[in-house]
């Protein structure tokens, strides 16, 4: 049997999943390329005495470039630099390359696609988004004859375990933040998690892929957990719903919107029960109706086996795999132009008086209080175009009775 070598640049969580799984699985990798998969080297800037990976561990990229047995280059190294030149140099070189890297995919990917089809190899990135989730595949070689509605998903099982702790536990944003980064679920730097960068990336790369051009991740208006407290989740539970951070995309004719976001979810969505470190992404077809991929979003073998399944597809089909993704740009629209509803929370200087004025200016007469708290209150907006309720808002920042606009959330809209 031919076997096909392959490369893995990096030797952390992720690269060590990708060496134990085509190490431990290797009949099945095997059987499925329709080739013997055999890695001939690892690069790391260290060393790992004791571990067999010394054995074909090499600290010099070129080592890798300039070996022409090598058709297979794994990028899981993270970051933009050094991978972007590293994943560049192989696709020219003729290398076919796998990445779970979702910033390097959203800075880069539409270029690296090209580089790809013009050197008659492949660039994969199933791992990029859903870790352990198969969802780039299916939308770029199963749900090919839908029009697109809505993609839209848990795209960040950081965040996802948070507001589950919040939600089901009563904790405050501090204390389980501090519970997340001791499990080992939040870096010692969240920003990424919990500002929403990094379902912002994952988003920008899901709306690429259906719209075949680039989006720009750094146009995506991004808002992360931060600002939701315990109080908030008490509000949602005595609204039968829960809050989670969503990334979504809406598909109009020519229009285009994406977004992250928390959301106030309701049981009738799909993404409601999804708890813990767990992901889930919702695609909406014209025809197919909506269908959800659920599963492990990050960890070492989940990721792992995605990228190991990039693997095999470059393996088993040598030359270029086609993605509809283009360099050229999609301009997105505003998203002052949607029609939704908005949870309002207000702190009240005078109860009745701020009520009145909810019911003058935004027509609501439906309001949740909490037991303990006699100085606020929320409501939920009807449906209207964002640009009109945040002028709404504006005015009811100024009211008479009202102190202070406290929070301000998406309720999903249900298709």
């Amino acid at each position: 049997m031919y076997v096909a070598k392959i490369a893995v640049l990096g030797y952390g969580t992720v690269g060590s999943g990708v060496v134990e799984v085509i190490n431990t699985n290797n009949e099945i990798v095997s059987k499925n390329s329709g080739e013997k998969v055999e890695i001939k080297y690892v690069l790391d800037l260290r060393d790992f005495p004791g571990d067999p990976v010394q054995n074909i561990l090499t600290h010099n990229f070129d080592d890798i470039l300039n070996d022409s047995e090598v058709e297979v280059v794994v990028e899981v190294m993270g970051g933009i630099k050094p991978a972007y030149d590293f994943v560049k140099s192989s696709l020219l070189a003729g290398k076919s390359v796998c990445t779970s890297n979702k910033a390097l995919v959203a800075a880069h990917g539409d270029e690296l696609m090209s580089i790809a089809k013009q050197n008659d190899v492949s660039f994969l990135f199933e791992a990029s988004v859903g870790g352990g989730i198969p969802i780039i595949r299916p939308l770029n070689r199963c749900i090919t004859c839908d029009k697109v509605l809505k993609i839209e998903g848990i795209l960040n099982g950081t965040t996802n375990y948070m507001l589950t702790k919040m939600g089901d536990d009563d904790m405050e944003y501090e204390d389980v933040l501090a519970d997340a980064q001791q499990k080992g679920y939040a870096e010692r730097n969240p920003e990424a998690d919990v500002e929403g960068h990094d379902a912002c990336r994952k988003i920008a790369i899901l709306a690429s892929m259906v719209t075949g051009k680039k989006v720009d991740f750094t146009e995506i208006p991004t808002e992360g957990i931060t600002k939701i407290s315990k109080t908030v989740m008490e509000y949602a539970k005595a609204l039968g719903a829960s809050v989670k951070l969503i990334g979504s995309a809406k598909f109009e004719g020519e229009k285009v919107w994406a977004r992250v976001a928390p959301t106030l979810v309701y049981p009738n969505s799909p993404l409601y029960a999804v708890k813990d470190v767990f992901n889930a992404i919702s695609v909406t077809g014209n025809m197919l109706g909506e269908v959800m991929f659920y599963g492990q979003g990050a960890g070492k073998s989940a990721t792992a086996s995605a990228v190991v399944s990039d693997v095999v597809e470059l393996v088993k089909y040598k030359k270029n795999i086609y993605t509809a993704w283009t360099e050229e740009k999609q301009v997105l629209s505003d998203t002052s132009e949607l029609v939704e509803s908005k949870l309002i929370r207000v702190i009240a200087s005078d109860t009745e008086k701020a009520k009145t004025a909810v019911k003058n200016i935004f027509g609501v007469s439906e309001f949740t209080t909490l037991p303990s708290k006699n100085d606020e209150f929320v409501f939920i907006s009807q449906k209207e175009a964002q640009g009109v309720v945040c002028g709404k808002i504006e005015e009811l920042g100024k009211a008479e009775g009202v102190k202070e606009i406290k929070n301000v959330i998406v309720v999903e809209e249900i298709c």
